[in-house]
């Protein structure tokens, strides 16, 4: 079974894929990701992988016969990829070279570029698990895109938020926010010409940061060359400092926010960022979201962002240096 079915409550989309309930274990000593598995080249820095139990599909089967004047289905139309960041079966992002990581942004691009040809999807979502805290259980660096045919409840809620702002005063909400956070200042992680990273005046999670474009851009598409090597080593510094806060590979989920495609121009109002969902909130205890985050989006973040700020710019500095 693989279908969408619409969520009345939410007005929102749930897609149901039971068949990758199906997904088998893989073999301890054996990954599909590895060269020589068969299922990848032998050679190559980067590759898009299609998931071979993907929950969308540009050929979805039928939807089961359960609908009627009240539940509503639709097919689980979309592309699901995967991103394999290196050959190395244990390398991490902090690991590869700049150069290496230009090459991940540039295959960015050039997948979302051919996914937005399709006139079905109207969302292009590029992210990554890491971890076991997380859920991950192939630890071969890698992270996924969706191609939605519709747009996800969190992507409509920015747009109507950050649609409304520019509505009412004529300038970016995103823009806005960067300002008021490098104005502020004590918040803010570390910046390039490019790119800012920041702990959100409103962080949901202690360590959540985000990554603004400094410059008004919407999508990936719209970055120059330049830009593009910036966000790779912005991401790779990003990572780095995090695997420095407590001196082991950090978890966190990744969550590129890109314009939504195929639809409405919202170049305007609409701001490219990251979004990292770190669970930990120490070195040892998670983070859970539990019946107030879950039931009802009502998030408390148990530390207090100006402090895990300066942690995250001390871990920042620990990580500059190993690189000398």
């Amino acid at each position: 079974m693989a279908e969408l079915r619409w969520h009345p409550l939410t007005q929102d989309w749930v897609m149901i894929a039971s068949h990758r309930q199906a997904r088998p274990q893989m073999p301890k000593d054996w990954c599909p990701f590895c060269p020589g598995s068969g299922k990848v080249p032998e050679h190559y820095d980067v590759y898009k992988y299609d998931n071979d139990f993907p929950a969308l599909s540009q050929d979805p089967p039928a939807p089961d016969d359960v609908a009627n004047d009240f539940f509503k289905t639709a097919p689980a139309y979309g592309k699901c990829e995967v991103i394999l960041y290196s050959p190395g079966h244990t390398t991490t992002v902090p690991e590869l070279s700049d150069d290496h990581m230009e090459k991940l942004v540039d295959l960015w691009c050039e997948r979302f570029n051919a996914l937005r040809q399709d006139e079905g999807i109207k969302y292009v979502f590029i992210f990554e698990n890491r971890g076991e805290a997380v859920g991950v259980t192939m630890p071969h660096p890698h992270g996924q895109i969706y191609g939605y045919s519709f747009v996800p409840k969190k992507i409509e809620l920015e747009l109507a938020s950050s649609g409304g702002y520019f509505e009412e005063k004529g300038r970016c909400l995103f823009c806005d926010m960067l300002k008021a956070e490098l104005d502020f200042q004590k918040r803010v992680i570390f910046s390039n010409e490019h790119f800012t990273v920041f702990l959100p005046f409103f962080t949901e999670y202690p360590y959540g940061v985000y990554i603004f474009a400094n410059s008004h851009k919407s999508n990936l598409d719209e970055f120059t060359q330049q830009e593009r090597r910036a966000l790779a080593v912005t991401v790779k510094h990003t990572v780095g400092m995090l695997d420095s806060l407590f001196g082991y590979k950090f978890p966190y989920m990744m969550c590129m926010h890109n314009a939504p495609v195929n639809g409405p121009d919202v170049h305007e109002s609409y701001h490219f960022h990251i979004e990292f969902f770190p669970p930990m909130r120490s070195a040892d205890k998670i983070k859970y979201n539990a019946s107030s985050e879950t039931g009802v989006w009502a998030h408390c973040n148990p530390t207090c962002p100006e402090q895990t700020a300066q942690e995250l710019r001390e871990a920042y500095e620990r990580y500059m240096k190993s690189l000398m």
